[in-house]
């Protein structure tokens, strides 16, 4: 059995906030945020937009991009570490105002490798037969937990949600998720918190703790998934990796010697998005015209906890 995405959605709030207008109420400037990060925008949810309702957006946009009816949608799974509630889940919330009948549904957290998760979850419970036909949401309103006057966190960070929809087929020419690696290390959990406490509810992050970390643990999950799936370097189209900090990726690229031109970025516009960032920017490059069936793409990406993870995709 194949398991193959076959549509991409996403969707951004309406409001994007600048770093200059960060710069009138913070000690910091564009050229500040962007020399360190490679962003010069977020976007910031509305009183009325949730998980839900940009859910609801990304996860019709990536059906009708895959032709799928919304009968035919057996399992959904949202990659989130902002659930706005604690019942029901942003995917049950997602799935009544898409009107599908029946499926699966539950959220997944491992925070901006939370995607992956996902991807590796609905692909598992597809090849176990529990569905035919998939949706996978990775998406934060990361704003509500930001502390708005802490210039290390709150310009790192925006709302969003993307979305995929994974389909099971028999057929060879069909594209498939060809392998992939999954970890955690919770004794590094401390340097990349957020809590639920109304009192103390920010995101807090040891900014150098979590850098080193990325620079040395996405290229080394990179090269391992490569190997688990015999896929050589000169195999990949695109590297899309997790649209943190511009910085991040080009040590990735270096560490990998690979051309920065593999590995395309968007976070100049989003910021973080965490679980967001991987399906967002394949949607953006679907809809572009970037990706052509037979593309072979590996997927990766870390977050809180702390996680990490890759997967080798044949598009």
């Amino acid at each position: 059995m194949h398991i193959s995405i076959v549509g991409t959605g996403s969707a951004l709030p309406q409001k994007a906030v600048s770093n200059d207008d960060l710069s009138r109420t913070l000690d910091t400037s564009d050229a500040w945020i962007y020399s360190r990060t490679g962003i010069r925008y977020r976007h910031i949810a509305g009183p009325e937009e949730t998980f839900a309702t940009l859910g609801e957006k990304a996860a019709r946009d990536a059906m009708t991009a895959a032709g799928v009816r919304p009968e035919e949608v057996g399992l959904i799974i949202a990659a989130t570490a902002t659930a706005g509630n604690v019942t029901p889940s942003s995917a049950c919330l997602v799935q009544a105002r898409i009107g599908v009948p029946r499926a699966v549904c539950f959220d997944l957290n491992a925070a901006c490798s939370g995607f992956l998760y996902a991807l590796r979850t609905a692909e598992a419970l597809m090849r176990s037969g529990v569905a035919g036909t998939a949706l996978i949401l990775g998406g934060e309103i990361l704003s509500h937990f930001l502390d708005w006057n802490d210039r290390s966190t709150c310009v790192l960070f925006g709302d969003a949600v993307g979305a995929v929809v994974l389909r099971a087929s028999e057929d060879p020419d069909a594209g498939d998720i060809l392998g992939t690696v999954l970890a955690a290390d919770g004794s590094q959990g401390a340097c990349l918190t957020g809590r639920s406490d109304p009192d103390n509810h920010y995101l807090h992050m040891d900014g150098q703790q979590v850098f080193r970390f990325a620079v040395r643990t996405v290229p080394e999950v990179i090269e391992e998934v490569l190997r688990q799936t015999k896929t050589e370097k000169e195999q990949v189209r695109y590297y899309v990796l997790h649209q943190a900090n511009a910085r991040i990726i080009d040590a990735a690229a270096r560490r990998m010697q690979e051309p920065l031109e593999k590995f395309p970025m968007n976070m100049e516009r989003t910021a973080n998005t965490s679980a967001a960032s991987i399906p967002i920017l394949l949607d953006e490059m679907a809809r572009g015209g970037k990706i052509s069936r037979g593309d072979r793409l590996v997927l990766a990406g870390f977050g809180g906890g702390l996680t990490w993870g890759a997967s080798v995709v044949r598009w």
